[in-house]
């Protein structure tokens, strides 16, 4: 089943789906309030997101820490961004990524 990319005005979504029509009801599903922007067959059927990307790349392993910070601060989002900066010296942009990524990933 072909990997697809399809992006709406809050979400880029990643799904296999038979062809366009049926990646495109996923997102419609999931986000009704929301049209799709874009809708690409990716070549392959792996998807990669660069670290550095999302401004996470470095020395230490920001997924460990920005989880070990979620997992201190019981989900507060807030708390944990305030911890991250504290434990890494990062910003407060480059904290709300990393814990807002580990979120995604269900830490």
């Amino acid at each position: 089943m072909p990997l697809f990319e399809v992006e709406t005005e809050n979400h880029i979504v990643i799904t296999w789906a038979e062809d366009g029509d049926a990646a495109s009801a996923v997102v419609s599903d999931a986000y009704p309030q929301e049209h799709v922007m874009r809708l690409t067959k990716r070549p392959r059927d792996t998807w990669v997101i660069s670290k550095s990307a999302l401004g996470i790349a470095g020395k230490m392993n920001p997924c460990h820490t920005a989880r070990d910070c979620l997992s201190k601060a019981e989900g507060d989002k807030v708390h944990a961004i305030r911890l991250y900066m504290h434990e890494t010296g990062s910003d407060l942009e480059q904290a709300r990524k990393a814990i807002e990524s580990n979120m995604v990933m269900g830490w």
